[in-house]
C-alpha cells in the first residue's frame, strides 16, 4: 500500500478526526487530504513527475507534513532535509539525487539560495513574518490554492518513496533508497509491537529529518491516529504540558531527552498519567535511566529499541522483559529476522560476538547513485532472490536469543594490543551516580597506539576528572580503563540530537 494512499482513505472514513496537530495549526485528515492535494497540483504543474526527487527542507511545522504527503501525491521521492544543514551539504544533495523540487521556509531561502546553482528547480517557500516570499521562491501559499488535481502518476508500491540522507559526520552522506512497500511493512511491524491503535495520540519532538521522527508521522498517518508535532524538547515543561493538553499516549525519546527528563527536579512519579507508552532508539537507555524512567511513568510500558536508517528499526526489547534483561535491545521486530554472523557469514552461537544481519521486507534498496557503498551492505541472503542487510555492527546473543548491542565494527578500539567496545566502558561510567551520560572513544598515544578517552556530563558538581578515573579502576579491566577524562556541560551531538562519538573524539583530540 502506498502510504498517501492511506491518508485519501481515513480522510473518507474519519475525515473531522484530528490527523494533525503544531503550535502553528490544527489540522483534519479531511483538512490535510485536501491541503495534499492543492499542492501535489501545483508541483504537477511545474513539472514534477512520477520517480523525481523533492527535498523538504523544513523544521517541524505542519507545511513539512503537507509538503511530504504533496510529493507522494505526485508519485515523487521525497527526502526531508534537516533544518540545520549548511549549504555545501545541501549543494551536495541537491546535485546528488538530482532534485526536481525544494520546498522550503523564508528563514532557510538563504541557504538555498546559495546552494542551489541550477535555477530551473522548482523552489516554493513559506513568506516572511512581514509577509514577503524571498527572492527565488515562489509562495507556498499561493501552491496551497491550487485546484485538487493532481497529474495522475500510476505509481505502484515498489517504487521510490523515500530518499533519505545518512548525516554521518565525515564524508559525504549516502541517500537510502526505501519504496513504499519498504515503508508500509516498517510501519506495520512497529505499530503491531507497540500495540498502536487509531485512537493513539502521539507526540513527537524529534527532526522529521530524523528516521525515527519521520515514522512517527507515518505510522500515524497510516493508522488513522492523531501526531502532536513538535519543533524540539528545549523546554521539557512545555512538552509536559502539551502532552496533558493533547491527552498523549504515546512519547519517542532519545538517550538525551532521558537525560534531561532524570536531571529535573521538580517532577513526581505518575506526572504524566495518560502516557501508555515511551520508546527509546538512536542508543540504548543505560540501565540506571531505564529503572529510574520505569519509577516516574510507572503506568506506561518503555520499549527499548535498536535500528538503523538501512531499515528503520531491527530490535525491540518486550517490556516485560526489561526489569530480566535491561542491557538487552531485545529480538527482532515481527516478519523480520535478526541473526549474528562471524567474517565468514556463519551465525554464531550465544554468546559470540558477530556482526548483526538483517532479513525483512523493510530493508532498503540501496544507497543513491552508490552501488560500491551499497554491494558492501547488501549481500546475498539466504535464498538465491534475496538480499540482506549486514549493519556493521556487533552483537551477541544470550541463550534465550535476545541480542545485545556490543558497538560498531568501526568504534572498536585497539589499545595495547587489547579490543575495547566503548559501550562497555560507558555502561560502567553511566552507573556512577554522579554521571548523567558520557561518551568514549579513542585518541591517538604515542605509546599505546591509541588511548581511552571519555567525555562526561555530571550532575555533582563535585566530581573530578581524576574520581572517574580512579572510580573506572576499580571497576574495569586496567586496559579499559579511560587514560583521559574531560568533564562537560554537554555531549556533542549530530543535527538529529544523537551523541556523537566522531565529534566526541575531535573535541578530545583538541583538548590533548
Amino acid at each position: 500500500m502506498r502510504i498517501e494512499e492511506t491518508l485519501s482513505r481515513h480522510a473518507t472514513s474519519s475525515g473531522s478526526k484530528r490527523a494533525l496537530v503544531t503550535s502553528g495549526r490544527s489540522l483534519t485528515y479531511s483538512e490535510l487530504d485536501d491541503l495534499t492535494d492543492r499542492l501535489a497540483a501545483a508541483l504537477g504543474a511545474n513539472g514534477v513527475r512520477r520517480g523525481d526527487r523533492v527535498l523538504v527542507f523544513m523544521d517541524n511545522r505542519w507545511e513539512a507534513v503537507v509538503s511530504i504527503f504533496a510529493a507522494l501525491k505526485t508519485g515523487a521521492v521525497f527526502s526531508p532535509i534537516n533544518a540545520s544543514t549548511k549549504a555545501d551539504k545541501l549543494a551536495y544533495i541537491i546535485d546528488n539525487c538530482q532534485a526536481a523540487a525544494i520546498l522550503t521556509t523564508a528563514r532557510l531561502m538563504p541557504v538555498v539560495n546559495s546552494a542551489n546553482l541550477d535555477k530551473s528547480i522548482f523552489v516554493a517557500s513559506t513568506a516572511a513574518p512581514n509577509g514577503r516570499v524571498p527572492d527565488g521562491a515562489i509562495d507556498l501559499q499561493t501552491c496551497l490554492e491550487y485546484g485538487r488535481d493532481p497529474v495522475p502518476h500510476h505509481g505502484i508500491d515498489c517504487d521510490l518513496a523515500m530518499l533519505i540522507y545518512t548525516s554521518g559526520s565525515t564524508g559525504r552522506p549516502k541517500g537510502v533508497m526505501m519504496t513504499h512497500r519498504n515503508i508500509d511493512a516498517a510501519a506495520g511491524s512497529i505499530t503491531t509491537y507497540l500495540q498502536n491503535t487509531p485512537d493513539d495520540v502521539i507526540l513527537n519532538v524529534l527532526p522529521l529529518a530524523f528516521d525515527y521522527g519521520l515514522y512517527q508521522l507515518l505510522m500515524a498517518i497510516r493508522l488513522g491516529a492523531t501526531l502532536v508535532l513538535e519543533k524540539s524538547f528545549a523546554f521539557p515543561q512545555a512538552i509536559f504540558d502539551r502532552i496533558r493538553e493533547e491527552g498523549v499516549t504515546g512519547f519517542p525519546i532519545v538517550p538525551t531527552m532521558a537525560a534531561m527528563i532524570l536531571q529535573m527536579r521538580d517532577i513526581k512519579p505518575g506526572f504524566l498519567p495518560g502516557l501508555r507508552y515511551l520508546s527509546n532508539t538512536a542508543a540504548a537507555l543505560p540501565a540506571g535511566h531505564i529503572r529510574r524512567l520505569g519509577e516516574l511513568f510507572p503506568d506506561a510500558d518503555l520499549y527499548s529499541m535498536y535500528g538503523l536508517t538501512e531499515c528503520k528499526r531491527c530490535t525491540y526489547l518486550p517490556p516485560d522483559e526489561l526489569a530480566r534483561r535491561p542491557d538487552s535491545v531485545g529480538i527482532a521486530i515481527p516478519n523480520t529476522e535478526a541473526f549474528v554472523v562471524n567474517d565468514d557469514g556463519a551465525v554464531v552461537p550465544a554468546g559470540e560476538t558477530g556482526e548483526l544481519v538483517i532479513r525483512g521486507p523493510h530493508i532498503m534498496q540501496g544507497y543513491w547513485r552508490d552501488e560500491a557503498a551499497t554491494a558492501r551492505v547488501l549481500r546475498p541472503g539466504p535464498n538465491p532472490w534475496e538480499r540482506v542487510l549486514y549493519t556493521g555492527d556487533l552483537f551477541r546473543t544470550d541463550e534465550d536469543g535476545f541480542l545485545y548491542f556490543v558497538g560498531r565494527k568501526d568504534d572498536i578500539i585497539k589499545t595495547r594490543g587489547e579490543k575495547v567496545a566503548p559501550k562497555e566502558v560507558e555502561a560502567v561510567l553511566h552507573a556512577h551516580p554522579g554521571i548523567v551520560e558520557a561518551v568514549v572513544t579513542g585518541v591517538d598515544d604515542p605509546v599505546l597506539g591509541h588511548a581511552i578517552a571519555a567525555l562526561v556530563v555530571a550532575s555533582d558538581k563535585t566530581l573530578s576528572e581524576s574520581a572517574v578515573i580512579r572510580y573506572c579502576a576499580g571497576n574495569l579491566e586496567d586496559f579499559m580503563v579511560p587514560k583521559v577524562v574531560k568533564i562537560r556541560d554537554a555531549l556533542p551531538k549530530t543535527d538529529t540530537g544523537k551523541v556523537s562519538r566522531n565529534l566526541a573524539a575531535d573535541s578530545l583530540e583538541m583538548a590533548q
